[in-house]
């Protein structure tokens, strides 16, 4: 990067990070340079921390009197150790062959973890908690978590998966299936060997208070559903409640730095905080632990949630992963009688409305949009980590009282939460229809068995995470037809260094190869442009729904070029998506039209620009090309030198996929593309194009 770029990059971080975060951070850096974290919060031994020292009744500070105040006399939890009985019987319902958490807690004892709720890895028992088990690579144990750097070891995620203890919740889960107190004891040797290996402030498991913050989640979890087991004895409960108090300090050092991040960061360490202070008041910081966290969670509620329910992250998965966290909060401060305020709730039930209306009926899938890190903060079933039918359940159950879906394995996570009766619920959500979040830049079309997601915002609020700018998801029976590529990973070898986050690889035009943004980092693109997105129209019979946008983020690179999107649903034919390029251009300006299909697309053997593809026994064609001139089509399956053709649904792992590119040059371009039933056929001219499918027929003056 040469000096006028860095110099226009430094603006931008100025302009759009604004000046406070700019010299917190600058800050932030100076003091992780000149050891100031390491001297204020020194590496210690757990001797240091005794239970005297962190709590204010002296009565609890002996092992046998402490497991006795948590089973008679410590605030409730979620649910009563009394129900494990009746919920047993409940729950193995939901269980299959294959997949039911007592399956997957034999794996663990065997040494055998899943990581990122999809990779199954030998990882022995108890695991290397510093070693990346995907690719070996080992990061200290002996350094101060601020002295390690976060990209300097590979993939930093692949060693703090095992150590955000997510198989808690899967041993809790098989012991109240069936009352073995194996499970009870392996989930307290993993936390020994954990609490042996990782002394407080040592190692790369200290370094991010939002991964202390899931761990805190995780062995509440576990406390609470093994507390009657006999292998909960009063030594191990003491040695756990020192562990979540030096956590909630842990949290506490580098708070600051959470909330400057303005994401999913802070909401999930101000909830770690919460829940230390009101589940564990006879700690001495509780109180105060319990008021900053509660303060926070309320504040980033209301900051971070637009008003159409969309969230800041821009992605889907974040949007769950901060569903999950204020799930976790609302309900606990039900139970304990500390509600939080109407105003955080109302925007709670926003954001679980918006994932509900982006959400396929089918699968319970939503688009794979924005960064994807394989965050699933409450594993609490057997669905897939790609369901979101869960999370959607229990939220819109905290908000409503009812359930938008019929009974099914994601009403487990219902349970644990709200227990038996909540399953019981009367299901009263219609059927979805289109939707406009015009704050977050999200419209969704629906037809039929068929519907359409469009990526448009206006005006980005917070950091845009993907440039994706006009991107279409399109999905068919269940089936995801027109895909997001995904994240893979967010420190890789190239070309994999955060590739998939480019405009090349999404549904979209690109001009000379040229992403819509400017990558300034990781995670940091510049300028944030805008789109300019219309309000979705209909016919009054729903027939033909058209929505159109447009972006201009090729102006910064001089190049003047408008790129408008119409994206049209005819009723019995099918989707055409139209993309018209114009504006100042050169006679030599390369555009290139890319779509992402499914690994099973197949060129049609009497038409070699023409795509099939198999949705839930519906035969779909993907056909497109120019109104005029040339076009140059390409189609790629897995290219083994890049990124192209590839697809990630879960975190460090790839699958193939279809990619179809259409080049064109010329001073004014417009791409089609019809995605529809196999029979359809298409006819183009100059200035438009027709469809045809039995009895039904569609022209389109293209002006």
């Amino acid at each position: 990067m040469n000096w006028a770029d860095q110099s226009r990059t430094a603006w931008y971080v100025v302009r759009y990070m604004g000046p406070r975060w700019v010299a917190f951070r600058a800050w932030h850096t100076l003091k992780l340079k000149f050891g100031w974290f390491e001297r204020r919060w020194p590496i210690r031994p757990w001797t240091d921390y005794p239970l005297e020292r962190l709590v204010a009744d002296p009565t609890l500070t002996k092992p046998e009197q402490y497991l006795s105040y948590r089973r008679n006399t410590a605030p409730f939890f979620f649910f009563r150790p009394e129900d494990q009985k009746e919920f047993a019987a409940a729950l193995t319902k939901f269980d299959r062959p294959e997949r039911n958490p007592i399956v997957e807690s034999e794996r663990i004892s065997k040494g055998e973890f899943c990581l990122f709720s999809h990779a199954r890895v030998e990882c022995g028992f108890p695991p290397d908690w510093h070693c990346n088990p995907l690719t070996g690579q080992r990061v200290s144990a002996e350094a101060h978590w601020s002295r390690i750097g976060h990209f300097a070891h590979g993939d930093i995620k692949c060693v703090w998966e095992l150590g955000r203890f997510g198989f808690a919740y899967t041993l809790v889960r098989a012991y109240w299936r069936d009352g073995n107190d194996k499970w009870a004891e392996l989930f307290w040797r993993l936390v020994e060997d954990w609490r042996d290996r990782n002394p407080p402030n040592q190692g790369p498991h200290w370094m991010c208070g939002q991964e202390t913050a899931f761990r805190v989640m995780a062995w509440c979890f576990g406390l609470h559903g093994l507390l009657q087991s006999r292998a909960t004895t009063p030594e191990r409960v003491a040695v756990l409640a020192q562990m979540l108090a030096v956590s909630g300090e842990r949290i506490v050092a580098n708070f600051d730095y959470a909330l400057s991040q303005s994401n999913n960061h802070g909401i999930s360490e101000a909830l770690g905080l919460w829940t230390i202070g009101v589940l564990f008041p006879e700690f001495r910081a509780s109180a105060e632990w319990e008021r900053l966290g509660r303060y926070w969670l309320e504040r980033l509620g209301r900051e971070l949630i637009y008003s159409d329910g969309g969230f800041c992250q821009h992605s889907a998965n974040y949007h769950r992963l901060m569903l999950h966290d204020y799930l976790w909060a609302l309900r606990l401060g039900d139970v304990l009688a500390r509600p939080f305020s109407a105003e955080l709730k109302e925007k709670f039930e926003r954001a679980a409305d918006f994932l509900w209306h982006v959400q396929d009926a089918v699968s319970g899938g939503v688009p794979c949009y924005g960064p994807n890190d394989g965050s699933l903060v409450l594993p609490l079933d057997n669905c897939d980590y790609q369901d979101y039918r869960p999370v959607v359940q229990a939220a819109l159950y905290q908000c409503t009282g009812q359930r938008a879906f019929e009974a099914g394995p994601w009403d487990e996570a219902l349970i644990w939460l709200f227990g038996l009766k909540s399953a019981e619920a009367q299901v009263a959500r219609c059927e979805r229809g289109d939707f406009s979040a015009a704050e977050s830049g999200v419209y969704t079309l629906r037809g039929g068995d068929t519907f359409a997601v469009v990526r448009c915002p206006k005006r980005f609020r917070h950091r845009p995470a993907h440039a994706d700018l006009l991107h279409v998801d399109l999905w068919w029976n269940g089936v995801n037809v027109a895909l997001d590529p995904g994240s893979f990973s967010y420190n890789a070898p190239p070309p994999w260094d955060g590739a998939l986050a480019e405009t090349r690889f999404h549904n979209t035009v690109t001009v000379d190869g040229e992403d819509q943004m400017q990558r300034a980092s990781r995670f940091l693109w510049f300028p944030w442009i805008g789109g300019q997105p219309d309000q979705i129209r209909r016919t009054a019979t729903g027939n033909l729904k058209v929505w159109t946008g447009s972006h201009r983020g090729y102006y910064r690179l001089g190049k003047r070029v408008i790129h408008r999107r119409a994206v049209v649903w005819l009723a019995g034919i099918g989707w055409v998506i139209l993309d018209d390029l114009r504006g100042l251009v050169s006679a030599g300006q390369r555009f290139t039209l890319h779509w992402l299909l499914p690994e099973c697309a197949e060129k049609d053997q009497d038409n070699t620009q023409r795509v099939k593809v198999e949705a839930g026994g519906a035969k779909i064609a993907f056909e497109s090309g120019v109104l005029r001139g040339d076009a140059r089509w390409s189609m790629v399956r897995a290219d083994p030198q890049s990124p192209r053709g590839w697809r990630s649904e879960y975190y460090r792992d790839r699958e193939p996929a279809t990619s179809v590119q259409i080049e064109a040059c010329g001073v004014e371009v417009m791409f089609w593309s019809y995605i529809g039933f196999a029979g359809g056929k298409v006819s183009v001219q100059s200035d438009a194009m027709s469809i045809e499918r039995g009895d039904v027929r569609a022209e389109l003056r293209l002006e």
